[in-house]
C-alpha cells in the first residue's frame, strides 16, 4: 500500500468524502479544518514563479490572474536603503548583473556562508533598475529572460492595490525579510524601512492584508514592537537553527520551536508559522510519505495559523505517492487543516482548493 493510501484510509473523491458504512456509503461535504473555519489561503510564492521569472511584476500579476490571495515579495536592500523584491541579496542567478556590471563581483559571508556574487547592497536603486530578471531554474521557461525590471516593495504594493480594484477582491502582500541580521550588521536594517512603507500605504494593524515573515526570531520580535500587522515565524527543517540563534549562541533548533512549548512562545510575538511542508507530512528514507505529524494541530492549539512551503508542480518536487499529480498533494494538506500554502503554481493551488470548497 502506498504511503498516501496509508495516510488517507478513507476513500476520497476530491471535495466529497465517501465513507464506507456497512454495505452502503454515505457522503458528506468537506468541512473547513483551518483555524478560522474558512478555506485556506493561496500565497503566490515569488508570484507565479513556475510560469514567469520570480519576483517580477509580471510574475505577481499572473499569480493574481490565477486567483491567489496573497503575493510574496522577498525583501533585500539596495545601497541607498530601498527595499526591492529579490529572493537573495546575491542576484547573480536571477538578473543579468554579470553582463552589465562585471567589475562589481565580490566575495562576502552571508549568514555564515562564503558567497561569490553580485550583491544588492553594492548597487543603488537607479543601478538596480537597469537590470533585467532571468529565470533561476534551468528546467523552467527561459523565454522571458531580459524582459522584466526588478520591482521595489512600493511597486509591488501599488500592483496589489491596483489589481484589488480591478478584480474586486483584496490582494494581500506577504513580505519576507531576508538575512535581517546580516543587513543590520552593514547598517541597512530592514525593519524600519519595511514598517515605514507599510504604514505609508495604510497597512497598520491586524486587519491589513499583510503578513510579514522571517526565518529569524529576534527580527520578528523587534517587528512585533513596531507594528500590529500579522507576523509569521518561518521554519526550516527541525535540525536547523535560526541564524540569529547561531550568532547569539542559542542552541535551540527549529525542532524546538515546533514543540507545544515552542509554539506557545511563538504565539507571544507572532500570529502564525510557515514550516517546511515535510515537517507536516514527512518522508522516509525511501522517499515514501509517512504519517502526518501533530504540528498543525499543535499550532492551532496555540492559536497560530499554519502556512507551509513550497508547493510545486514539477515531478522532482512531488513524492511518488502523489502519482505525479500535484493536486493530490494540495488536497492532503488541505484536509490536514493548513491555513494556507505557498505555491509556485497558484493556478494549480486554486484549482485544488476549488475541488474542496466551491
Amino acid at each position: 500500500m502506498s504511503g498516501l493510501l496509508r495516510l488517507l484510509p478513507v476513500a476520497i473523491l476530491y471535495g466529497t468524502f465517501i465513507v464506507a458504512l456497512g454495505a452502503g456509503a454515505q457522503t458528506m461535504q468537506a468541512r473547513h479544518p483551518t483555524l478560522s473555519g474558512g478555506p485556506p489561503l493561496v500565497i503566490g510564492h515569488r508570484g507565479a514563479a513556475g510560469h514567469r521569472p520570480e519576483h517580477t511584476l509580471a510574475s505577481y500579476s499572473l499569480a493574481i490572474d490565477y486567483g491567489v490571495d496573497f503575493i510574496e515579495p522577498d525583501l533585500v536592500s539596495t545601497k541607498d536603503g530601498v527595499l526591492i523584491a529579490r529572493h537573495e541579496n546575491d542576484i547573480s542567478g536571477t538578473t543579468d548583473v554579470a553582463q552589465k556590471f562585471p567589475a562589481r563581483r565580490a566575495s562576502k559571508t552571508i549568514d555564515g556562508k562564503r558567497i561569490d556574487g553580485y550583491f544588492t547592497e553594492d548597487f543603488t536603486l537607479a543601478e538596480i533598475k537597469t537590470l533585467r530578471a532571468k529565470e533561476r531554474l534551468p528546467r523552467r521557461n527561459q523565454g522571458w529572460n531580459g524582459v522584466y525590471e526588478i520591482p521595489t516593495l512600493q511597486e509591488v504594493i501599488d500592483l496589489a492595490k491596483r489589481r484589488s480594484q480591478d478584480t474586486g477582491r483584496v490582494i494581500g502582500i506577504y513580505p519576507e525579510t531576508k538575512h535581517p541580521s546580516y543587513f543590520r550588521s552593514i547598517g541597512l536594517a530592514l525593519e524600519q524601512p519595511l514598517i515605514k512603507v507599510l504604514a505609508a500605504n495604510g497597512y497598520n494593524d491586524a486587519n491589513a492584508p499583510v503578513f510579514i515573515q522571517s526565518f529569524e526570531v529576534a527580527n520578528l520580535k523587534d517587528l512585533s514592537k513596531l507594528t500590529k500587522v500579522r507576523l509569521v515565524q518561518l521554519m526550516e527543517e527541525a535540525s536547523q537553527q535560526p541564524y540569529d540563534f547561531i550568532v547569539t549562541g542559542d542552541r535551540r533548533t527549529y525542532g524546538d520551536l515546533m514543540t507545544p512549548a515552542g509554539l506557545a512562545a511563538i504565539a507571544a510575538y507572532a500570529n502564525g508559522i510557515g514550516p517546511f511542508k515535510r515537517s507536516i507530512v514527512p518522508q522516509g528514507a525511501d522517499k515514501a510519505l509517512l504519517a502526518p505529524t501533530s504540528l498543525v494541530a499543535d499550532a492551532h492549539k496555540a492559536g497560530l495559523v499554519v502556512h507551509p512551503y513550497t508547493f510545486r508542480d514539477e515531478p522532482e518536487f512531488l513524492a511518488a505517492d502523489y502519482a505525479l499529480d500535484p493536486v493530490r498533494e494540495y488536497l492532503q494538506f488541505f484536509r490536514l487543516g493548513v491555513d494556507g500554502v505557498f505555491s509556485d503554481f497558484g493556478d494549480t493551488a486554486v484549482r485544488a482548493r476549488g475541488l474542496m470548497w466551491r
